[in-house]
């Protein structure tokens, strides 16, 4: 798929058909957000598969909707530690992964944490590090078709703001 349509026909999904996400897709998910950019190529995330079904369902009850996470088939929680713009480079490392996830016909949400440290706690993590976004991942409940429409077509009926009203030329 075009990267541009691929961005222009994303839209978060929330409900999830039963397929499982074979491994190799996981794998290429996963590898998307490894390859992001950061400040200084430190990588200050590290990504965390959630198998377990205990841990999934007690990490889902720390976000703001967890039926986003327990319907989903594939949930990668997205932990930071350092300071400066690590959240930034954290976004661009889960942007890369939802992206990732569409071009294999994959559909994605963000999911926000209520409480960052009950989630540190819940996923093990160290000394400074915080999850900062779950992930939720499976292959969409009703089957989407991205070239259905042009990139053009697809910004035209996104509720965003006018380009004029986002963009400024200074």
């Amino acid at each position: 798929m075009d990267a541009f349509l691929a961005i222009a026909s994303k839209r978060d999904q929330r409900q999830y058909d039963e397929r499982p996400v074979p491994e190799d897709v996981g794998r290429r998910i996963l590898d998307a957000g490894r390859v992001a950019g950061s400040g200084g190529n430190r990588q200050p995330w590290r990504l965390l598969v959630l198998e377990n079904a205990e841990l999934l369902r007690a990490v889902a009850e720390n976000t703001y909707v967890p039926s986003n996470l327990l319907g989903a088939r594939f949930v990668v929680a997205v932990a930071v530690h350092g300071k400066g713009p690590v959240q930034f480079d954290a976004g661009r490392a889960a942007q890369n992964m939802m992206i990732a996830a569409w071009n294999e016909g994959v559909v994605s949400c963000p999911n926000g944490v209520v409480d960052s440290d009950k989630a540190a706690e819940l996923l093990g993590l160290g000394e400074g590090e915080r999850a900062v976004v779950v992930l939720s991942f499976g292959y969409p409940a009703r089957p989407r078709d991205p070239e259905r429409r042009s990139a053009e077509e697809w910004i035209e009926r996104a509720n965003r703001k006018p380009f004029e009203e986002v963009v400024q030329r200074l």
